[in-house]
């Protein structure tokens, strides 16, 4: 019998690999309690009293429990729906956009040979290099004063409607599909279009739902950049509209913790119905067969 592996140095010390369960057991639960910690005090928080409080006077469990914050959340703003419709419309709109621009990359950097595509290839490789950060200033100019589209649903939506990932992730997935199978397509008279909609696409239902699950999570959590060219109330997103929520010396604590969770169900509704995604996610094209 084999004795390599993560258990092998207490395969004959059923005590000492007890222990060892036990400590690890021990350290993940702790990993998972600060890790959910967060999301919990958000989901306690938002049912306290609507009223404003100062940074020092909070507490885990509200000392009222109410739902007068959802109320409240509500009747804030008029615009209070509209954020949440805003996110819909952008986070949609950008994973529209990356399924089909991202996949259609992919798609040629992996099976259509052309002069240049390694190059190409190297500088989205280079891309993805480079911090989200450095690029917010020089597109914030060409966004703001050059095309001047600042409090639109464009001026959120184009500047990750393709992003260099999911094109390295397309493109990792399709090089894995068998060639002789465009070959084939190919010697029956179908031309690239065809092939990619009629093949392709139907062999990468993972890869797609992946990448629609991950931009839809990314563009739905994103504050910075709508915050940037966003200045009026009814073009918020809802991660920008629950700023409004604190002022300079108090907070709506718990009416903003209110829409802050009724701004994570999509994620959490989105988690546990395609776990399964996430967890492709994790590998998928890191493996070449």
């Amino acid at each position: 019998m084999a004795t390599t592996g993560l258990y092998s140095p207490h395969v004959n010390h059923p005590e000492k690999r007890i222990a060892r369960n036990i400590l690890l057991a021990v350290i993940l639960i702790l990993f998972a309690l600060l890790t959910l910690f967060p999301i919990f005090y958000m989901i306690m928080s938002s049912f306290g009293p609507a009223v404003a409080t100062a940074g020092t006077s909070r507490s885990i469990f509200p000392r009222v429990w109410t739902l007068d914050s959802y109320k409240a959340f509500f009747a804030f703003s008029k615009y209070s729906v509209r954020w949440i419709v805003n996110s819909l419309i952008v986070a949609s709109a950008t994973v529209a956009g990356n399924v089909i621009f991202a996949s259609m990359a992919g798609y040629a950097f992996s099976k259509i040979r052309f002069k240049g595509r390694q190059w190409l290839f190297g500088l989205i490789l280079v891309a993805m290099m480079i911090p989200y950060q450095v690029t917010q200033v020089p597109l914030y100019i060409l966004i703001a004063n050059k095309l001047h589209m600042t409090n639109t649903y464009a001026a959120m939506i184009l500047p990750g409607v393709v992003t260099s990932y999911n094109i390295f992730l397309a493109k990792q997935f399709f090089t894995n599909i068998p060639t002789p199978l465009i070959e084939s397509a190919k010697l029956d008279g179908c031309n690239q279009l065809g092939i990619f909609v009629r093949i392709i696409l139907p062999l990468s239902k993972t890869v797609l739902a992946v990448m629609a699950i991950n931009t839809f999570l990314s563009s739905w959590n994103t504050f910075f950049w709508p915050f940037l060219v966003t200045s009026k109330d009814y073009i918020f997103t809802i991660q920008v509209g629950l700023k409004t929520f604190k002022f300079a010396n108090e907070t709506l604590f718990a009416p903003m913790m209110a829409g802050a969770t009724l701004s994570a169900l999509p994620m959490f509704i989105l988690f546990f119905t395609l776990q399964k995604y996430f967890l492709e996610g994790v590998t998928i094209g890191a493996v070449k067969g």
